[in-house]
C-alpha cells in the first residue's frame, strides 16, 4: 500500500505550516525515518519562471522556508534547487526566479544554500524510451543524501495537471529542456520523457504545497485557488493521484501520469492506496476551475462531436498590446517558429507543447479558438449531458 497524507492548512504562516508538514510526517514514520544529522537534503521547487510567491505559479517561498527550518534544526544542510524553464537573451532565468521569488533572500536568512541547477554542472545519463536514449541531469540530485520533491498543486493547459510527477523535469538544465520538448511534443511522448527521469534518479519524499493551488489555464497563466491542502508521500504517482482527484480529475485524464502508472512508478489503483491525515476519502474542490483541454479529452469519438474534435484544438496567440517584446516566448520555442520581430507563430511547423503560453511573464501569450463554431458545439453538448 501507498501512503498518501492529506493536511489541512489554511495560511502560509510559518507556524501553521511547520505544524501541519510535521503532523502529517508522523503518518510515515516521522522525519527521524528519512534524515539524520549531517546529512545533505536537497528540496527540489517548483521555479518555474520569475514570479513571486503570491502567483500560486511557484513553491511557495515561506513554504520552503517552513522545511528549511525543520531540517536545519535535525542538523541538515540545505540546498534548494531547481532550474526554470526558458530563455531570455539566450540564457535561463533561473537566477532572477531566485530573486524574484524571494527564495535567494530567505535561504540566506535561512542558512540554506542555493543550487541553480544551470550552473551546477550535469550528469550523463543512460535512459530506455523512444524518444532519447542519454539525458543531462543536474548533478546536486545525485550529490545529496536526500532529495525531497516540493511541487506545486497546478493545472497545465496542455498536460492538464502538474505535480509530483512532473516537477522533476526541472531536473534539466537550462535550455536542454527544450530539446526533450522538440523530441517528444505530445503529452504523452512527453510522459516517457518523465518517467525516465524518475527511473535514473531516486527521489526520497514528496511534500506538495496545495496551500494555495492554481486552477484555469495553469501552470502560470491560471488563477490562484485556496485548496488548503498539503500532502505527503514517498510515492510520487500516488500523491498525483488523490491530487487530481480532489479536482476531479482520474489518471487518465492526465497523461504524464498515465504514462506513469504503464511504466511502474508508483500505485494509482484505489484499493493499493492507503489515505491518511486529516481524510479517509479524497476531498473534493469546490468551484475549482479546469483547463479547457478537459473538454477534448472526455468528448467521445462519435457523430457531431468527433466532428468538432477537428477543429476544437485552442492555439497559442500573442497579444501585441500586452506583449513586452522580451523574447522569452521566441527563445523558448522548442523549434523556433515565432517570428522575433512580428510574434508570429507559423501554425503548420507548432508542435502544440504550449512552451511559448507557460512561459511568458506576462501572460501575453494567450489560448485561442480558431473555430467559434467549435465551442458552441462543446456548449450543446454540455447542455445536453446536464
Amino acid at each position: 500500500m501507498a501512503k498518501v497524507v492529506i493536511k489541512e492548512c489554511d495560511s502560509y504562516r510559518i507556524e501553521e505550516v511547520t505544524t501541519a508538514i510535521n503532523q502529517g510526517m508522523d503518518h510515515i514514520g516521522g522525519w527521524d525515518a528519512f534524515v539524520k544529522p549531517g546529512m545533505t537534503v536537497l528540496l527540489k521547487i517548483n521555479l518555474i519562471t520569475p514570479r513571486g510567491p503570491e502567483s500560486a505559479a511557484i513553491t511557495h517561498t515561506e513554504f520552503v522556508r517552513a522545511i528549511t527550518r525543520i531540517l536545519r534544526e535535525k542538523g541538515c544542510t540545505v540546498w534548494i534547487g531547481d532550474s526554470s524553464g526558458g530563455a531570455i537573451a539566450g540564457t535561463a532565468p533561473t537566477a532572477r526566479s531566485f530573486i524574484v521569488s524571494g527564495l535567494k533572500q530567505m535561504a540566506e536568512e535561512e542558512g540554506a544554500i542555493i543550487k541553480n541547477f544551470d550552473l551546477e554542472g550535469v550528469e550523463a545519463v543512460q535512459v530506455d524510451n523512444p524518444f532519447v536514449s542519454e539525458m543531462y541531469l543536474a548533478k546536486p540530485v545525485f550529490q545529496a543524501d536526500l532529495v525531497i520533491n516540493l511541487p506545486k498543486l497546478k493545472t497545465h493547459s496542455a498536460a492538464m495537471f502538474t505535480g509530483a510527477v512532473k516537477n522533476i523535469f526541472g531536473l534539466v538544465p537550462g535550455l536542454k529542456k527544450a530539446d526533450y520538448h522538440r523530441v517528444a511534443p505530445s503529452p504523452t511522448d512527453f510522459g516517457h520523457v518523465i518517467a525516465s527521469i524518475h527511473q535514473v534518479t531516486d527521489i526520497g519524499l514528496h511534500i506538495m504545497d496545495g496551500i494555495v493551488a492554481m486552477q484555469g489555464e495553469g501552470p502560470t497563466a491560471g488563477t490562484p485557488y485556496p485548496a488548503n491542502k498539503i500532502l505527503i508521500s514517498t510515492d510520487p504517482l500516488a500523491l498525483d493521484t488523490i491530487a487530481v482527484a480532489m479536482m476531479g480529475l482520474g489518471i487518465d485524464d492526465v497523461p504524464i501520469l498515465a504514462v506513469a502508472r504503464d511504466k511502474g512508478l508508483g500505485k494509482s489503483r484505489p484499493t493499493e492506496l492507503s489515505l491518511l491525515g486529516d481524510y479517509e476519502t479524497p476531498p473534493r474542490f469546490k468551484g475549482f476551475r479546469l483547463p479547457r483541454y478537459i473538454r477534448r479529452l472526455r468528448l467521445p469519438s462519435y457523430g457531431f462531436v468527433s466532428a468538432a474534435l477537428r477543429f476544437l484544438k485552442t492555439r497559442p496567440q500573442i497579444n501585441l498590446e500586452i506583449c513586452r517584446h522580451c523574447n522569452m516566448c521566441v527563445e523558448s520555442c522548442p523549434v523556433h517558429v515565432i517570428d522575433k520581430a512580428t510574434k508570429q507563430i507559423d501554425y503548420t511547423q507548432c508542435i502544440e507543447c504550449m512552451c511559448c503560453h507557460e512561459l511568458c511573464e506576462h501572460q501575453a501569450v494567450e489560448l485561442r479558438k480558431d473555430y467559434r463554431l467549435a465551442e458552441i458545439m462543446l456548449k450543446l453538448y454540455g447542455a445536453r449531458k446536464r
